[in-house]
């Protein structure tokens, strides 16, 4: 048998490292990805109770779950999040990101700072928020000195489902215009002086230049976003917790609530592989619309 080259030794030699480098990363893997995964699916076609065997039912908790109102009113709430949400975050993270293309000094100072509130605690940010969106809050106490009336931020559907989402967007806009800043420095300055040469206004270049060449990282943040809106939990819990009447319930606190209150874990499940189909096909309809190909001639 003839003995193999030597730069096939080589090469079977970093494969073996290389397979061995990532084991770690494939146990972990199979551990808590493949398996939990394996067993979700399973609970989607039987029904548990946590101390029984679980007893083979087919489809009938996908059935019962796209027939579950109130697993729909989910569903449509996460729409109105979204409609709060994006302006906020995009308008929020295109301010950061020109903000720091103007700070002279201390870029890394300040750019930590945007980041404090997407590092900080979700639990303490909705804490703090309730006391500020409270009747007798310092908002409220603020508007009430300036206009004589109160906000029913918390109590009303509609300003309920904003003040969450001016809360999420308070702790994910920093972290987004870092993004969209990182866009902004491969941006050539040649391709702005050359627009300034043609008499291209502010918003021309804006519009013209600078939005589709950061095409890649708005659709990155519009992703982010989306994840963001279907994995929406802590913030609904502690403010509204779900109300008023369901307006700010999210799939998330359906989920929880179905599993472990109502101890109903296979039909928690096939609500999560529904979200999740749901995220997936909606980020996919976003990249074929808006998503473009930017390249420098």
């Amino acid at each position: 048998m003839r003995p193999l080259p030597h730069h096939r030794r080589r090469l079977s030699r970093e494969a073996i490292v290389g397979l061995s480098l990532a084991s770690a990363y494939l146990v972990f893997a199979a551990i808590f990805w493949a398996y939990p995964f394996f067993w979700l699916a399973r609970l989607s076609v039987t029904q548990w109770r946590f101390f029984d065997e679980p007893v083979f039912t087919g489809a009938r908790n996908f059935v019962r779950t796209i027939q579950d109102p109130q697993f729909l009113v989910s569903l449509w709430n996460v729409v109105r999040f979204l409609a709060f949400y994006l302006p906020l975050a995009f308008g929020g993270a295109l301010l950061v990101a020109f903000g720091l293309r103007h700070v002279r000094r201390g870029k890394a100072f300040v750019a930590l700072c945007f980041l404090l509130s997407n590092v900080s605690s979700g639990v303490a940010l909705s804490l703090v928020f309730t006391k500020i969106f409270s009747s007798t809050g310092p908002l409220n106490t603020l508007i009430h000195d300036w206009t004589g009336a109160r906000i029913p931020w918390t109590s009303h559907p509609t300003l309920a489902m904003l003040a969450i989402a001016l809360v999420v967007a308070w702790k994910f806009v920093g972290y987004y215009g870092l993004i969209l800043y990182s866009g902004l420095l491969t941006i050539p300055a040649e391709i702005y002086d050359a627009a300034r040469l043609d008499h291209a206004g502010p918003l021309t270049r804006l519009a013209r230049i600078t939005l589709p060449m950061l095409n890649a990282q708005l659709m990155m943040v519009l992703v982010f976003a989306i994840l963001v809106s279907f994995g929406l939990f802590t913030e609904p819990f502690l403010i509204t917790g779900g109300g008023p009447s369901d307006s700010t319930v999210t799939p998330q606190m359906m989920i929880y609530e179905t599993a472990f209150r109502r101890l109903q874990p296979s039909h928690a499940a096939t609500m999560s592989i529904i979200v999740s189909l749901v995220s997936y096909l909606l980020i996919v309809l976003a990249r074929r619309l808006f998503e473009k190909k930017v390249t420098l001639a």
